[in-house]
C-alpha cells in the first residue's frame, strides 16, 4: 500500500475516533478499540492478526503502565488523607516567609504533583489556596494558577504518570532517565510558571458567584475528618490528629525518586561485569521503587499514626478505583499506537514530515500538541504521538538519552493548548472562579507559553547531551 493512502488512513482514523469522542462522547476507551481494529483492517493487516495486534499493543502498554500508576494512586492518596499535603505547603510558607506564599505553594505543588495525579493534587491543594488567598487578601487565581500549571506540566512529563510512562513504553524511552531529565526541566517550568502567572494576574478577573460564595464561607472547622475512599466508594472517618511532618511526606516523595535515579546512574557508570550491577539495577526498577515507598507510606502514614491496617488497606485500594479508566484508556492508546506501527502508518508519517523538514524532536511536539488540541486527553496526545513516531525511532539509531529526550517533547506538546473539551480545564476555572473566556485568557494561555518553554529546553538539553550518546 502506498504512503500515501496509509496517510489518508491515519487522517480517517484519527478524524473518527475525534468525532466520537468529542462529538458522539463514546467512552475513549471504547473508541480507540474500535477505532484500532478498523485502521487494522483498512491498512492491510491480515484479519487473523487484527486481534494479536490490538492485544500486544494493549499488553505492552499495561505492563509497563499499570503497576506505576496503581502504586502511584497508593502513595498520593496515603499523602492525601493523612494532611501531609496541608504539611508541606505550611513547612515551605514558614521557611520562605509569608509574603512568599504563592512561591512556596508553588514549590510545595511540585513535590506533590510527582505521585499525585494532577486533578486529585490540585484538588488537595485547593483549601491551601483558599487559605492562603484569603489570609492574603486577594483572588485565589492568583495563588492557585501557577499552583495548577506546575502541577500540570509534572504530570505530563515525570513518571509514575500514565501519559509519559505509556509513550516511553511505546517509544522504548528509560524511565529514569526521563525522570532526571524532565524534573530538571520542570524545575526551570516552575519558575517560570510563577513569574508568567504573576504577569497574567496583572489584571482582575471577577470571581463566578457560585466560587465568590464558597470562598467567603471558607474557613469554617471540622471536629472530625470524612473524606471519600474514592469514586463511588465508601467514606473513610478518622478523629483529627497531627499531620505527619513535612520531612516524612518529602522523604517518602524523593525515595523512589533517588532509588530509580541510582539504578540509570550505576548502568551509565558500573562495568557490565560488576557485581553490584544487578542489585542496583533492581533497586533502581521504577515498581521496586514505588512498592517499597508505598510500604514505608503504609506504616509511617498509616500505622504508626493510630489507623487500624484495615483502615490503611482500605485508603490504599480506594486509591485504584479512580486509576481504572486511566489506565484502560492508557493501553486502548498503546493498541492504537501499535496498529499505526504495524501497519507502517507511523514510519509513512514521519517519513513525510522529514521530508518536510521536521526534525523528529520537532515531530513529536507538534503531532501531541494538534492530538491534544484536537481531542483533551494528554495521555492520549502521548500514547497515540509515540505510537506514530515508534517506527522512525527506531529506526533511527539514537541514543537512550536521545529517546528520552524525544518522549519528554511529546509530553511537552501534550501539555499546552488546554480548553474546554480538557476536565483539567474545568476543574481549574471553577476552583479559582473563572469563566470560560478568561479561563481561555489565563490558564490556556499560561500552560500553551509553558509547554512551549519546556520544548524549547527540551531542544537545549538535545544540542547538549547528544554528542555524550548513552
Amino acid at each position: 500500500m502506498s504512503a500515501l493512502s496509509l496517510l489518508i488512513i491515519a487522517v480517517a482514523g484519527v478524524a473518527v475516533l475525534l468525532l466520537a469522542v468529542i462529538k458522539f462522547k463514546i467512552p475513549a476507551f471504547l473508541a480507540l478499540l474500535t477505532v484500532s481494529v478498523l485502521v487494522a483492517v483498512a491498512a492491510g493487516i491480515p484479519l487473523n492478526e487484527v486481534v494479536t495486534t490490538v492485544q500486544a499493543g494493549m499488553g505492552g502498554t499495561l505492563g509497563s503502565v499499570a503497576i506505576l500508576v496503581g502504586l502511584g494512586a497508593m502513595l498520593g492518596k496515603m499523602i492525601e488523607l493523612s494532611g501531609g499535603a496541608e504539611a508541606l505547603a505550611g513547612k515551605f510558607t514558614k521557611i520562605l516567609g509569608p509574603k512568599r506564599v504563592t512561591a512556596a505553594l508553588t514549590a510545595a505543588a511540585f513535590l506533590l504533583a510527582i505521585p499525585v495525579f494532577f486533578d486529585v493534587g490540585f484538588i488537595i491543594l485547593v483549601p491551601i489556596v483558599y487559605g492562603f488567598a484569603k489570609a492574603a487578601g486577594v483572588n485565589p487565581l492568583k495563588v492557585g494558577l501557577p499552583v495548577a500549571a506546575i502541577m500540570l506540566a509534572i504530570h505530563v512529563v515525570v513518571p509514575p504518570h500514565p501519559g509519559i510512562v505509556g509513550g516511553a513504553g511505546v517509544t522504548g524511552a528509560d524511565i529514569g532517565w526521563i525522570t532526571i531529565l524532565a524534573l530538571g526541566i520542570c524545575a526551570v517550568l516552575g519558575f517560570a510558571a510563577y513569574f508568567l502567572a504573576k504577569r497574567i494576574n496583572r489584571r482582575d478577573y471577577p470571581m463566578l458567584p457560585a466560587t465568590a460564595e464558597q470562598f467567603r464561607l471558607f474557613g469554617s472547622g471540622k471536629s472530625e475528618v470524612e473524606q471519600e475512599s474514592g469514586a463511588g466508594g465508601t467514606a473513610i472517618k478518622t478523629a483529627v490528629q497531627a499531620p505527619p511532618s513535612p520531612a516524612m511526606i518529602i522523604a517518602l516523595i524523593v525515595l523512589p525518586i533517588l532509588m530509580i535515579m541510582l539504578g540509570t546512574v550505576s548502568a551509565v557508570v558500573l562495568p557490565e561485569e560488576s557485581p553490584a550491577l544487578p542489585a542496583l539495577t533492581l533497586i533502581g526498577s521504577p515498581v521496586i521503587a514505588l512498592l517499597v515507598t508505598v510500604f514505608l507510606a503504609f506504616f509511617f502514614l498509616g500505622i504508626r499514626r493510630g489507623w487500624s491496617s484495615a483502615t490503611t488497606g482500605e485508603v490504599m485500594d480506594a486509591a485504584l478505583a479512580p486509576t481504572a479508566i486511566v489506565i484502560l484508556v492508557t493501553g486502548a492508546g498503546g493498541a492504537f499506537g501499535k496498529v499505526l506501527t504495524e501497519s507502517g502508518i507511523g514510519t509513512a508519517l514521519a517519513d513525510s514530515l522529514s521530508s518536510a523538514g521536521l526534525p523528529i524532536l520537532l515531530m513529536g511536539f507538534v503531532l501531541a500538541a494538534v492530538l491534544r488540541a484536537a481531542q483533551g486527553s494528554a495521555t492520549v496526545a502521548i500514547v497515540t504521538t509515540a505510537g506514530l513516531l515508534a517506527g522512525s525511532i527506531t529506526a533511527g539509531d539514537f541514543s537512550a538519552l536521545q529517546v528520552a529526550l524525544i518522549t519528554i517533547a511529546i509530553g511537552f506538546g501534550a501539555f499546552g493548548l488546554s480548553h474546554v473539551n480538557d476536565s483539567g480545564f474545568w476543574i481549574v476555572t471553577r476552583y479559582l472562579g473563572l469563566s470560560v473566556a478568561d479561563g481561555l485568557r489565563t490558564w490556556t494561555v499560561l500552560t500553551t507559553a509553558l509547554g512551549v518553554l519546556g520544548f524549547l529546553l527540551t531542544s537545549l538539553l538535545w544540542v547538549v547531551l547528544s554528542p555524550l550518546g548513552g
